[in-house]
């Protein structure tokens, strides 16, 4: 096996669930060999394809897949731009790839090639939602029944209750006031904790839909409700207002879901301005750099919490338990459970028992991929419009 090289790289794009999902395949020189990487960028999900199709596909074929960082330096760095999300996303589902292709060679499942298990599975949060307290402290209760001892809440989705524009010609999107947001969410944990007690770990999700000092206003007032994080407080734009959350109170912060450059992480790391890094491990570049900044965080006291919801194919949530599994500064991990087509589609998905996830046993990430029947579930063609936030004027505001 001394030849071994790549010898295709293909790109499938399905969406058998609600988010339109990017799945990357290496092919070897050795018969039978291959490996799965996540892509997933579901908002531009076409541009990433025509990156793996067109330029980064091209670039590694020929190589030999066992030298996974000179191709993920290489592969980087020849674009001369860097640290986009498109580009990154591409890169990703290629460095994934090559690392279940060197679990495979081992016949080792991939945490084993990072020193092996820190425990034996990784702890879970889900995601409780209502449209008033107490719906939210019902669905909270659903969970714990379903095992898990960690549930993220959030009222009215992630603006907060919705309105209706209040300008003629306003232009579509979801409308909604940042005022009132910031006095319904401190209430709904006070009725959460009067309901539920003080055992059960509670999450929000501000999704940086607020004015920085509003947002610091938000991380004080919830700070006597003791949240296992509060999640995205800023935009990465405002990151420099940490320094004032943190100079003000105690509230466990999270950040990092939109980060693509390194230099959007490495301070609010290393002054210690946040308590747990996460990102979208595609969106950085795929496993590799993800160890990396796992490692980074370890001796500044910040602990990973992956983004893992439907917008990260089934292959990147394997990969986040296999670094779960390895890290030693673990935090928790985003889930989404998947439905009948995506499990059948993807056989070897980490399995959630009891509020844990496990990951298989198998080679690699113990992931197989059904090209035949994804096709069956070809992405939309539409531009998806959830995102676009507006306030009742009309003006769009940052995710």
């Amino acid at each position: 096996m001394s030849e071994l090289k790549i010898t295709d790289v293909k790109v499938f794009l399905t969406q058998p669930g609600g988010s339109r999902l990017i799945v990357v395949k290496i092919h070897t020189s050795e018969p039978g060999l291959y490996g799965l990487g996540c892509a997933t960028f579901t908002q531009r999900c076409f541009a990433v394809a025509t990156a793996v199709e067109r330029h980064l596909g091209p670039f590694v074929m020929g190589k030999d897949p066992r030298n996974i960082e000179d191709i993920w330096q290489s592969a980087m760095l020849s674009g001369y731009w860097r640290n986009g999300p498109v580009l990154n996303n591409a890169i990703s589902g290629i460095d994934m790839a090559l690392w279940d292709i060197k679990g495979k060679l081992a016949n080792m499942p991939c945490y084993e090639l990072w020193g092996g298990k820190c425990r034996p599975a990784a702890a879970a949060y889900g995601h409780a939602g209502g449209r008033e307290p107490q719906e939210v402290a019902d669905s909270v209760r659903s969970f714990l029944e379903r095992g898990y001892k960690y549930v993220r809440c959030q009222l009215s989705g992630y603006a907060g209750k919705g309105t209706e524009p209040e300008t003629e010609g306003a232009l579509p999107g979801g409308y909604f006031r940042p005022r009132p947001k910031l006095h319904q969410i401190p209430a709904m944990f006070e009725h959460l904790r009067q309901e539920l007690g003080d055992d059960v770990e509670l999450l929000h999700d501000v999704h940086e839909r607020l004015a920085p000092i509003d947002a610091v206003w938000l991380a004080k007032a919830l700070e006597p409700y003791r949240l296992f994080f509060l999640e995205d407080l800023l935009a990465p734009e405002d990151i420099d207002w940490f320094r004032h959350v943190r100079s003000i109170c105690a509230t466990p912060i999270a950040m990092g879901e939109l980060f693509n450059n390194p230099r959007e992480m490495t301070p609010l790391i290393s002054e210690r301005l946040i308590d747990f890094i996460r990102v979208h491990i595609s969106q950085i570049g795929g496993a590799s750099p993800a160890l990396k900044l796992a490692h980074l965080c370890e001796p500044f006291g910040v602990r990973t919490a992956w983004h893992g919801p439907g917008d990260v194919s089934p292959v990147g949530m394997a990969a986040n338990v296999h670094l779960d599994i390895a890290c030693h500064n673990f935090g928790i991990q985003e889930w989404s459970p998947r439905n009948e087509k995506e499990l059948e589609i993807f056989p070897g998905m980490p399995e959630f028992r009891n509020g844990y996830l496990y990951p298989n046993e198998k080679p690699g990430w113990g992931m197989e991929f059904n090209e035949e029947l994804a096709a069956k579930y070809p992405c939309r063609e539409d531009n998806p419009r959830a995102w676009v936030a507006r306030i009742p004027d009309g003006t769009v505001v940052r995710p």
